[in-house]
């Protein structure tokens, strides 16, 4: 009697110690952290964000070191150095402008600067300019004054029947004229001389410039060097 009850105590002893051991086991699982897997190399990639495919823009030059095209002129020839980026050093060339003309500032560019008063406030403006070489040629110049008063290039032939070529003081002169379609008259003249173009060019309202051809024809053949 007293060995069964002792077996039976055993019984109930084990059973209770494995209980308690299931417990612990039980709450040591919920207890613990359940790590996850390393995050793949695709999916930290897909987190990225992607590359910027925004354009430069406009006129702003390569970031990867190429030089930028050339620039051609609307009828696809070459336009050679384009006046401003350099200015001619000196004044060897000399001058005498009409009477009423009004001397202006000649600034940091031009050689040269006058005002020519019209009726009702219209004014005419009078540029002498200068710079090294031949700033691309006569065509070239004539077809960038033609764009500044709103005209198309014109074809050299064109140009070679337009332009009256002078000799004066020793310097040969180029004369030209152009209207635009706003109104605008334009009279120029380019004058080569040593490695340096100079240009005089008179521009303004069409009839107060119009008026104007004897005096700025006068003007060129004062021209001379110094």
């Amino acid at each position: 009697m007293s060995l069964r009850l002792s077996t039976q105590t055993l019984v109930a002893s084990a059973l209770l110690f494995l209980a308690a051991g299931c417990k612990d086991r039980d709450v040591v699982v919920y207890r613990t952290a359940k790590e996850g897997p390393a995050p793949s190399a695709t999916a930290t990639a897909q987190k990225m964000p992607p590359p910027s495919t925004d354009k430069l823009p406009d006129g702003h030059p390569p970031i990867d070191g190429s030089a930028a095209p050339a620039a051609t002129a609307p009828n696809g020839s070459a336009m050679g150095a384009l006046p401003g980026s350099a200015v001619a050093q000196g004044n060897a060339l000399k001058w005498t402008a009409p009477a009423h003309w009004q001397t202006k500032a000649a600034g940091s560019v031009r050689k040269g600067s006058y005002a020519i008063p019209g009726e009702n406030g219209a004014a005419g403006d009078l540029s002498i300019t200068a710079f090294p070489g031949d700033t691309g040629g006569l065509h070239a110049n004539i077809n960038r004054w033609r764009g500044q008063v709103g005209l198309a290039p014109a074809s050299n032939a064109e140009i070679d029947q337009s332009v009256e070529h002078l000799d004066v003081n020793g310097l040969h002169v180029d004369l030209v004229e152009m209207v635009g379609p706003s109104g605008i008259r334009l009279l120029g003249a380019i004058v080569p001389h040593q490695q340096e173009t100079w240009f005089f060019k008179l521009t303004g309202p069409d009839a107060l410039i119009a008026g104007e051809k004897a005096a700025f024809r006068a003007f060129v053949q004062t021209v001379q060097v110094r």
